[in-house]
This record gives structure tokens, sequence and C-alpha cells, in this order.
């Protein structure tokens, strides 16, 4: 019985790590085209999970909700924030702190 046990512990750890990765590349994609958008530059280029919580999709379903940060620059000396909100794989808002917390869809 705890040989079962083990193999659906070691199979949700490979689960979870696939969907954040997934997650985590959605995520870096879309705060790269927001940064394009506004001729911004992504610093570092990567995002930085702040936030992990589980919630409820539109249909009931469980899902994992994330938040993550990422530094951008607009002049290439002062740098700025932007947050990305992802419910699942779904990218819920992403956040430019441009002048006064501009929203890019």
């Amino acid at each position: 019985m705890s040989e079962i046990l083990y193999f659906v512990i070691l199979g949700f750890i490979i689960w979870f790590w696939r969907d954040s990765m997934q997650a985590r590349e959605q995520a870096v994609l879309a705060g790269s085209r927001a940064c394009q958008q506004i001729n911004a530059q992504l610093l570092d280029q990567t995002v930085v999970l702040t936030k992990l919580r589980l919630c409820r999709t539109k249909t009931g379903t469980m899902a994992l909700c994330r938040l993550y940060i990422f530094d951008f620059t607009l002049d290439g000396q002062s740098r700025r924030e932007g947050t990305i909100t992802m419910k699942g794989q779904v990218i819920l808002d992403l956040v430019l702190d441009v002048d006064h917390s501009t929203t890019i869809q």
C-alpha cells in the first residue's frame, strides 16, 4: 500500500512541476509581448512567482491561481514593476506600472 502512495505523490510532484513550468513560460511570453507593445525592455527575461493558491474556475473546478511579478524599463535606467495574474493556464490580468498602473490586455 505504501508503494502506491509513493507513486501517487511522485505523480503529483511531476504534474505540479510541469504545470508550473508551462504557466511560467506563458507569463514570460505575455510579459515580453506587453513590453514590446509599449517599447519597453523586459529586464532579466524572467518572471517571479510571488503568490500561489487554490481557486475555483467559472465551471467550479479547482485550479491554481498564480501571481507573477517582473521588472521592465522604459528608458534603460529606472526599473518598473509589472504583474501577471493567472488562473490555471489562463492569464486574467497583466498590469504595467507605466503611469499610475496601466493595464494591458
